[in-house]
């Protein structure tokens, strides 16, 4: 079963977009151990994955968020985690770093829970559109995450492309098009037995294009980090 199969927003226009995040929460799962802590878990699509590594899952997150927030420890991420000193062995997060007004925080927070060769692994988006309004500030560079990453303490810092131009096109392009889904329930239907094929061919047209012609350094969906305390 794949990391993200049970994830609310894995559809049929952006699989690929999920495929490519378990990839990389595969290879890393030998740095998956111990106390897991998931720092913006939401509603905690990934816990059963975490849970075939590691002894433990605590689910960190707060109040106003726009997910059905299923969080042991409610906290705002820009500001200090209400847990103790070096009491995880590895640190999650996904998708959450780009939330962040004061993202720094955040980094160093987790350094802080980490217990000494403790691993963090982080994803975030670089070519993504704007999403959960208002609370949505930044995109980075695997530049931009060295510097933030070394300023929070962080040594043996591994950063991946997780995807290239074409894949990154493909699913950008099936966002734009399911807004054709709509209207009454024949439209609908008609619309999405004609888009549902095309997602699905693109998306496979993509990682096959990926493979042959990728370019991952400079235009990619998101980076996938791996960092050690």
């Amino acid at each position: 079963m794949k990391p993200s199969e049970t994830h609310n927003n894995r559809r049929p226009h952006n699989w690929l977009l999920y495929d490519q995040v378990d990839h990389m929460l595969v290879r890393y799962a030998g740095y998956i151990s111990g106390v897991v802590y998931d720092l913006g878990c939401g509603e905690r699509p990934f816990e059963s994955y975490f849970l075939r590594h590691g002894s433990s899952y605590v689910g960190v997150d707060w109040a106003s968020s726009q997910h059905d927030s299923k969080a042991d420890v409610v906290a705002d991420l820009n500001e200090p985690v209400p847990v103790g000193d070096q009491v995880a062995d590895t640190v999650i997060s996904i998708s959450v770093l780009e939330h962040l007004h004061s993202p720094l925080v955040m980094l160093k927070e987790a350094h802080r829970i980490l217990r000494p060769g403790g691993t963090l692994l982080l994803q975030v988006p670089f070519m993504w559109h704007i999403h959960e309004e208002p609370h949505d500030y930044f995109r980075y560079t695997r530049y931009g995450l060295e510097h933030l990453l070394g300023q929070a303490g962080f040594r043996d810092i591994e950063i991946h492309a997780t995807s290239g131009f074409w894949s990154t096109w493909f699913i950008k392009l099936n966002y734009q098009l399911i807004r054709l889904i709509r209207g009454p329930r024949l439209i609908r239907r008609l619309s999405g037995a004609v888009l549902y094929p095309f997602f699905h061919l693109n998306q496979l047209l993509g990682r096959g294009l990926d493979r042959i012609w990728f370019d991952g350094s400079k235009e990619t969906q998101g980076y996938f980090v791996k960092a050690v305390r």
